[in-house]
């Protein structure tokens, strides 16, 4: 394996790379950065999150002349978020160089931006809508910029920017060196890449695994003018925490948001066409829980981690199955099981079995909370502890070697939830295990209704019952350690008050 000591990396760079924990280049670095450095062009065709900043930032900061004052390179993005992550990164890189990388985007005062040019840049970052402002105004000069990074350009395709890059590259040297990054080749990038760029190398890093292991997955198929009702229908029955709908278009993206509005649910829409001032109050208000829904188009949502996205819904068919997976991907975060939910109708019902072969996963039909209840193997599994403790009730009693009949992970974590407890909570200081719920006072739920389930539901003796707290989001109850189990059996996906309720073992 190469590491970045062997990539030829000044001593600056590498000491900054150092401090930084940067051993080993990922693919992509490997490959590009070599020939960057060689002073070819390159095209390179990778995902977000395959380190491709680092892959064009090193080679671009080595080859800048700090004496210099003028601008020497450019990095033009799509948006603005990745405008700050970008500068971030290569400010980071550059810690023991005498250079200035300076940030321009739309939604920030275009003086206080003139006045950092002024001071001074040698790299400027910038999104294309604002440096075409500042060329406009003579406040940027490209004629010395002989280093140019297209970032994400396939982004740019698609929020109609092409053009505007265009007249930026002819205002940059001829003999300057151009790199373009892209997830995908469409027929418009390849034509600007035929056209400014000069004999380029392409480096194609494709990702070796697609998981999507803690994500349950289905599929709807509804005719294409049934599609709306269909999701109405839908959101009311999985009733999510908060959950993204993503759409193919703009246009279709602010359709469905009116739509959804007209049926009562509280939604906002996140695409291209918006303000950066509107997306990012969009994106601060989904953040903070005060949006449930969010209708967005793949490009809009980009940089969006919401950690309780219970749901994401494809309404329009994912083009890609890496794009498939980068959707859901934003579901089943911090460990928890999140749901994917895909509408296709007839004409596209082949796309399902296409991205079930790519991922090396499974998507069912959609089933409604009730029809899964129904299917789950979970029956089976108590009938089977039942009769093993008939046959050994000593071993059961002393917690023997757990459940063979598919149970037996959830029985030694309350084992070891048993052995580890300190009490806190319990009665006498009574060793307890902890069970999380995935309903709180925001469902309606109430102690006392916890302690009907635990009692009825569950068939739980009073004493068996040390703690019961309900927070705003989710609660906690404590048990006794050989009730944990049991309890979590059954009541495990049946209904408190109307709402589906999620036990587990809490962990720490």
């Amino acid at each position: 394996m190469t590491a970045f000591k062997d990539l030829g990396l000044s001593p600056a760079i590498q000491q900054a790379l150092d401090e930084l924990g940067f051993v080993e280049p990922s693919p992509i670095q490997e490959e590009a950065i070599p020939e960057l450095l060689a002073g070819h062009d390159v095209i390179g065709q990778a995902q977000t999150g395959t380190g491709k900043t680092a892959a064009f930032g090193l080679p671009l900061l080595q080859y800048l002349d700090p004496e210099d004052p003028e601008v020497q390179a450019i990095v033009l993005t799509p948006t603005r978020e990745l405008c700050i992550q970008v500068t971030q990164a290569l400010r980071s890189y550059a810690e023991h160089l005498e250079v200035e990388v300076v940030a321009v985007f739309g939604g920030a005062p275009i003086r206080s931006q003139q006045s950092q040019l002024r001071s001074g840049a040698h790299v400027v970052v910038a999104t294309v809508g604002r440096m075409m402002d500042l060329m406009s105004r003579r406040s940027l000069v490209l004629t010395a910029a002989r280093f140019v990074v297209l970032d994400e350009a396939d982004e740019m395709l698609d929020l109609g920017f092409i053009e505007d890059v265009e007249k930026i590259l002819r205002m940059c040297p001829s003999g300057r060196q151009t790199a373009l990054f892209s997830a995908t080749m469409p027929p418009p990038i390849k034509k600007l890449a035929e056209g400014y760029m000069y004999d380029p190398v392409t480096v194609r890093i494709t990702p070796k695994t697609l998981t999507v292991d803690a994500i349950q997955q289905a599929f709807v198929e509804v005719p294409a003018r049934e599609k709306a009702s269909r999701l109405v229908e839908i959101l009311r029955i999985e009733e999510p925490e908060q959950a993204i709908i993503f759409t193919r278009t703009k246009i279709g993206a602010s359709r469905l948001e009116r739509t959804l509005k007209d049926k009562g649910l509280d939604v906002k829409a996140l695409h291209g066409d918006m303000s950066q001032g509107s997306r990012d109050g969009v994106m601060i208000a989904f953040k903070d829980h005060r949006v449930k829904l969010l209708v967005a188009t793949d490009i809009a949502a980009r940089g969006l981690d919401v950690e309780h996205v219970t749901h994401v819904i494809n309404y329009d068919v994912p083009n890609s199955s890496e794009t498939y997976v980068h959707r859901i991907g934003r579901t089943g975060r911090v460990g928890r099981t999140g749901r994917a939910i895909t509408f296709v109708t007839p004409e596209e019902r082949d796309e399902i079995g296409r991205i079930e072969r790519d991922v090396n996963t499974s998507i069912g039909e959609w089933e409604t909370p009730e029809e899964r209840l129904e299917h789950a193997p979970r029956p089976r599994r108590r009938e089977r502890r039942r009769e093993r403790e008939a046959r050994e009730p000593e071993k059961v009693a002393a917690g023997g070697d757990g459940d063979r009949g598919g149970n037996g992970d959830a029985a030694k974590a309350d084992r070891d939830a048993a052995a580890d407890a300190d009490g806190d909570g319990g009665k006498n200081g009574k060793k307890t295990t902890k069970l999380f719920v995935n309903r709180g006072e925001r469902s309606g739920i109430d102690e006392e209704d916890l302690r009907w389930a635990l009692r009825e539901g569950a068939v739980l003796p009073d004493e068996a019952v040390h703690d019961v707290r309900v927070l705003h989001r989710f609660s906690f109850v404590e048990v006794d350690p050989d009730q944990a189990e049991r309890t979590v059996e059954f009541l495990d996906g049946t209904k408190l008050k109307g709402k589906e309720i999620r036990l587990e073992v809490a962990r720490s």
